[in-house]
């Protein structure tokens, strides 16, 4: 009877003891908006959208200047965000099939693009699944939605994917809504629903909106409120802004469930976007009318190497833990993966080595902490087009060290090479300038290329397209 008894107080013990330990891990909430530019936020410096709510959070977080995404379009950043890793380690570089578009008329063979996160990666939400979470994804998946690559298969607990349009969308697996419904609302009620009744346990909850992706639909008694204002700076557009305005208010409610909840200095919100906006081509001279918005001071936009395709928005919020300010640190998606895991205590995989570093001393010394690590790395080894025969980008890589980055073009070997502390615009090439600098960061990319096993495009004889 004693041993009996003395068992049953150790269990107690110990469940008290589990069920503290998962209460002092945080709740983490990711809100990814898509192709979302780097100025398209009034906390960015718009003038002329409308987004108070994650202005809120930014003026209670901490602000990222130089936060980056992992490629310069949506499907190579969804895959590093889950997998923790480079592009060429999962073989996700890009959306679809090379023929998307015409490289036979270019002098390179792209490398063949993997469409669906390989089931061998071990993914965030398996890896916070494991360390205790309660894991919910609604929104654009984008990695595969067959029933072993859907989302379901891939550690979320709850999972529903859409994307595509924003009234009279899909959904995966089949989910019933009123007529009439907008998908940012869609999926801002799913996840504000998830926080309600998952408020007891530590959760991971992804809402990764389709907002404002093309096709650019709002709500008419948002696009009223801006149709008779005037643009500015390249933004102008009534649909694209009421896009925004959807996106915003959904970061407002799940904020208003957290705080109604008391769970707000329980959660670490972060806030950011897949890649640049879809804007800076009639300035860059690739189109000549069609930007949506525009990145600038930025060159170029999504697609593009430049830092209008891969600088975005990056806000993390944390009541008592994350100091308010702005960090001009450059961070990358990369980087979240092993925070959230050293945040919820979780296990690294085995055999799948994670390319980012723990943000969490940097975040709760405001963004004063230095980060180990020297350089960040793009590696596009294909072609985005732009129409009128001209490109986003041709197959290119890129290295940031420092205030320095350079972008090597493959077809040529070409080499840029630029300032971004004196020259955030791009404008000014350096790279014979300074040569040794150039040099030195061309082999620096190369290096990397061979420590990660990033293929190289091939030879090829163009030809023109058939008609």
């Amino acid at each position: 009877m004693r041993i009996a008894f003395l068992a049953l107080l150790c269990g107690l013990a110990f469940s008290s003891s589990a069920s503290a330990a998962d209460r002092a891990k945080p709740n983490i909430v990711f809100i990814l908006a898509d192709d979302l530019g780097w100025t398209d936020l009034g906390c960015q410096g718009s003038k002329y959208y409308e987004t108070p709510h994650i202005d809120a959070l930014a003026a209670k977080g901490l602000r990222f200047t130089n936060g980056y995404t992992c490629g310069p379009n949506c499907q190579p950043t969804r895959a590093t965000l889950m997998s923790g890793q480079y592009g060429p380690r999962t073989g996700i570089y890009t959306v679809g099939s090379i023929d998307r578009f015409n490289w036979q008329s270019r002098p390179l063979r792209p490398v063949d693009n993997v469409v669906k996160l390989p089931l061998k990666v071990t993914t965030i939400a398996q890896a916070m699944k494991s360390a205790g979470y309660a894991t919910g994804m609604f929104g654009k998946w984008h990695l595969g939605e067959d029933p072993q690559h859907h989302p379901s298969a891939r550690g979320f607990d709850e999972a529903i994917a859409s994307a595509g349009k924003h009234f009279d969308f899909a959904t995966n697996p089949k989910t019933a809504y009123p007529k009439g419904t907008y998908l940012a609302d869609f999926l801002t009620d799913k996840a504000v629903d998830f926080i309600d009744r998952h408020q007891k346990q530590p959760f991971f909850l992804y809402l990764p909106h389709f907002g404002v992706h093309s096709p650019f639909q709002a709500k008419d008694d948002i696009k009223k409120k801006f149709a008779s204002k005037e643009g500015v700076g390249g933004h102008k557009d009534p649909t694209y802004a009421a896009m925004i305005a959807s996106v915003d208010e959904s970061v407002g409610r799940v904020m208003a469930k957290l705080n109604e909840l008391k769970l707000a200095e329980d959660t670490l919100v972060i806030f950011s976007s897949d890649n640049g906006g879809v804007g800076g081509y009639v300035r860059d001279g690739l189109k000549k009318t069609g930007d949506v918005t525009d990145n600038a001071p930025l060159r170029s936009g999504k697609g593009s190497l430049y830092e209008g395709g891969t600088r975005v928005p990056f806000i993390f919020h944390w009541p008592g833990k994350i100091p308010v300010g702005i960090s001009e640190t450059p961070i990358i998606g990369l980087d979240l993966y092993p925070t959230f895991l050293a945040l919820g205590s979780g296990t690294p995989p085995k055999d799948q080595p994670l390319d980012g570093v723990d943000l969490t001393g940097h975040l709760k010394s405001g963004g004063t902490e230095p980060l180990a690590r020297e350089a960040l790395y793009w590696h596009f080894p294909g072609y985005l087009g732009a129409g009128m025969g001209m490109w986003r980008t041709t197959p290119a890589g890129a290295i940031r060290k420092g205030d320095y980055k350079l972008l090597e073009f493959f077809e040529d070997n070409r080499v840029e090479l630029y300032n971004l502390k004196d020259d955030p615009s791009q404008l000014k090439d350096i790279s014979k300038a300074q040569p040794e600098r150039a040099k030195e960061l061309q082999t620096q990319l190369a290096a990397w290329r061979i420590q990660v096993n990033a293929p190289m495009p091939t030879k090829n004889t163009p030809t023109k397209k058939k008609k």
